[in-house]
């Protein structure tokens, strides 16, 4: 019998990873319990169990007195010779108590313990498992519908993806495998409770720190990230190895990494740019692939107006302001973006406040101008056309009626 414990027991440890020692603590409790339901109390109840064999002796301490008032606390002088002869009047003995002689209820009291101990330690394993996962990416297998949320399998514990939390436009099968972010995990009476999102912007970021090997060693840092859930992410990167390329060791040869977290992500677009401590440079970086004219960052007050060309404003603010939108959250300034036209139009209006030197700014828009060409031309294709027919009219008829556009002699 005590053979087929350990093997229990030890099968026990192995599969829901509870401790031997606590499954001990569970088993001599139980014991005790029985004990007080079959003699009514259990005060002096003891129950030691060898943690190499497994045997157990379950013994009650008892006074050695002329009459027995109370039985379970109590012995008489001849019964304690019988089991001691060296017993005498005022010794505490131990008495063996038979487990074999508890009736069923007490019995099933006792295994109730066990079981309810078993449950408790499962649950808090569990929870300690998931807990320290908690911002960070894991597989799940989705299992179903619950209305608009979804239940999925994280292997021991089930998580939900709340509605609030889902991506529009993501349509998920049962079995289907997914990636997912643990937002919480809560501990409550009914076991852990796991909170899982596929919109955080943290999402995208482990799953970069997963993929790229230069951000997981440190050789690139994430700096920002800023995240239309379904739509675009941009994501400004660093490199502390002069010798490394951030946006290259994160796109990958032919695109291979990013193009990995874009399938991930359904489609997603992403936009990787490099970071600079320069706000102007920054916020240039972050509206790409819009050509930038100049620059003006108020680091004070965290404001920043971004001159383009006429050409280029429908691009640099991007389809319902997207890209603005995004380039704000990338780089935390508020930015206010204006047309050559519209610049010099303002009141007020400075060119010089705005326009970097004359040669770095040359030399830096013709490699913006190349890198844009090259790099973006497929991804932004779509941008480019984003302009309505409208707008397209109302240039053209604005260019016919210039009348130094409209004859070329004049």
């Amino acid at each position: 019998m005590n053979k087929e414990l350990m093997e229990a027991l030890d099968i026990l440890e192995k599969e829901k990873e509870i401790s031997k020692e606590t499954l001990f603590e569970a088993i001599e409790n139980s014991l005790i319990t029985a004990c007080k339901n079959h003699f009514g109390k259990a005060d002096n109840v003891k129950v030691e169990i060898d943690r190499e064999t497994c045997d157990f002796l379950c013994y009650a301490e008892k006074e050695v007195v002329e009459e027995v008032e109370d039985d379970v606390l109590q012995i008489s002088l001849t019964d304690a010779q019988e089991i001691s002869k060296k017993a005498k009047l005022g010794d505490m003995l131990h008495v063996e108590i038979k487990s074999k002689e508890f009736g069923r209820i007490a019995t099933q009291n006792a295994k109730n313990v066990i079981l309810q101990k078993i449950r408790e330690e499962e649950r808090s394993v569990i929870f300690n498992q998931y807990y320290e996962k908690e911002k960070d990416v894991v597989t799940g297998i989705v299992q179903r519908y619950i209305g608009r949320n979804i239940s999925i399998n994280l292997g021991k514990a089930d998580a939900v993806l709340n509605e609030s939390e889902q991506v529009r436009g993501e349509n998920f099968r049962p079995t289907e495998r997914i990636k997912v972010y643990i937002l919480e995990v809560k501990n409550t009476p009914k076991g852990p409770r796991i909170l899982v999102s596929r919109t955080h912007p943290e999402l995208v970021k482990r799953l970069f720190e997963a993929e790229v090997t230069e951000i997981k060693d440190g050789t690139v840092e994430i700096m920002s990230i800023a995240r239309e859930a379904g739509s675009r992410t941009k994501l400004a990167v660093r490199s502390n190895n002069p010798n490394v390329d951030a946006v290259g060791a994160c796109v990958g040869i032919n695109g291979a990494r990013v193009n990995s977290i874009v399938d991930e992500l359904c489609g997603e677009k992403i936009d990787i740019v490099n970071w600079d401590e320069n706000p102007g440079n920054l916020i240039q970086n972050a509206l790409s692939p819009a050509k930038i004219v100049a620059v003006f960052a108020d680091p004070d007050e965290k404001t920043a107006k971004v001159v383009v060309p006429d050409y280029q404003l429908s691009l640099a603010i991007g389809k319902e302001g997207q890209n603005a939108r995004l380039a704000a959250r990338l780089t935390g300034y508020k930015i206010d973006i204006k047309s050559e036209t519209q610049a010099k139009d303002a009141p007020g209006f400075r060119y010089e406040d705005y326009v970097y030197d004359d040669d770095e700014y040359d030399e830096e828009a013709y490699e913006e101008e190349e890198y844009t060409q090259e790099g973006y031309e497929e991804e932004y294709e779509e941008d480019y056309d984003s302009v309505d027919s409208e707008e397209a009219e109302y240039d053209e008829e604005s260019y016919e009626e210039d009348p130094e556009q409209a004859d070329p002699e004049a």
